[in-house]
């Protein structure tokens, strides 16, 4: 619609090529406002508003403005979600708490019957095949990935987040080392984000394989994957739940863990590593900054590690 604008706008009058100017310029708003608001915002008359709605084919300013709008769905059906959550009967913050918890657990409950070992075997299988896993999200999405390389990084060699890089062109030269042989683990929930597309696209491309976990087979990322994980999302005061994405990420480490030769051996040597950054009793005691020796009695004064 907004390309059929464009072509039309050198032949339409003046009040009609500003209304094209605007709706092009400014699409979300046009899509968002009502006729009085926009009309007022271009300088024009609500009966113009209304001629250059019909010029393009439609009933009215109503009827167009809901065309434009479906093209920002996902973006706004979050939104409308919220509005829809405060209209309702007002309750207390503890009412309000508990019924986003149920919300979780909802979520929590269709994505755990939305399961197909097929899925999952293949997921872990590229997990513990790949000789290079990158994770991948931008928005809430990347502190899921993060959290999932934190997870894997226990079991698997070679795991990095391109969500921490200083911007998407850094992890774009990460992309560009990726191969056959390289798995890259692409989440997105509502509202999707282009970066995510853009790199998985370019992952794709190098003949990367690809895990997703999002929401929906709609979701533009299913049709990269070799292999998605659904993720119900729906939350009605937030666009999105994280909850029970956050408990899939554990889910699938767990299977990866429970496949992993030597598991418990890897874990222990992590532990070892970690052990002098923890805290080791109730009296607020740490274990000396020394690696070496972290496996063997430390030697603690009251006070301070010895």
């Amino acid at each position: 619609m907004l390309q059929q604008i464009a072509q039309r706008a050198p032949s339409m009058s003046g009040v009609q090529q500003r209304m094209a100017s605007a709706v092009l310029a400014h699409p979300f708003r046009a899509a968002t406002a009502s006729i009085d608001e926009f009309a007022k915002e271009v300088g024009v008359s609500i009966a113009s508003a209304n001629r250059f709605a019909v010029g393009q084919g439609f009933r009215g300013y109503a009827q167009f403005r809901a065309e434009l709008a479906r093209a920002f769905e996902s973006t706004l059906a979050p939104v409308e979600r919220l509005r829809s959550g405060l209209a309702q009967v007002a309750l207390n913050s503890a009412e309000l708490m508990a019924r986003s918890l149920d919300e979780d657990q909802r979520n929590l409950q269709l994505t755990r019957e939305g399961l197909q070992d097929a899925a999952c075997e293949q997921a872990v299988d590229l997990i513990l095949a790949a000789r290079r896993i990158n994770t991948l999200g931008y928005g809430a999405s990347a502190y899921l990935a993060g959290l999932m390389h934190h997870e894997l990084d226990a079991y698997c060699g070679d795991v990095a987040t391109l969500s921490q890089m200083p911007g998407p062109s850094h992890a774009a030269r990460q992309i560009f080392k990726l191969g056959k042989l390289d798995l890259l683990v692409a989440i997105a929930m509502p509202r999707y984000s282009e970066d995510t597309m853009m790199l998985a696209r370019m992952a794709h491309e190098r003949g990367c394989k690809i895990l997703v976990l999002t929401d929906r087979p709609s979701s533009p990322l299913a049709a990269l994957a070799d292999v998605v994980l659904y993720v119900h999302a729906a939350k009605q005061m937030s666009a999105t739940s994280n909850a029970a994405a956050l408990a899939c990420i554990e889910a699938l480490c767990a299977a990866v863990a429970r496949r992993t030769p030597q598991a418990v051996e890897r874990a222990q040597e992590l532990a070892r590593y970690v052990m002098p950054w923890l805290h080791m009793n109730k009296a607020g005691l740490r274990a000396g900054p020394s690696v070496k020796g972290a496996d063997q009695s430390v030697e603690i004064t009251k006070g301070r590690p010895r």
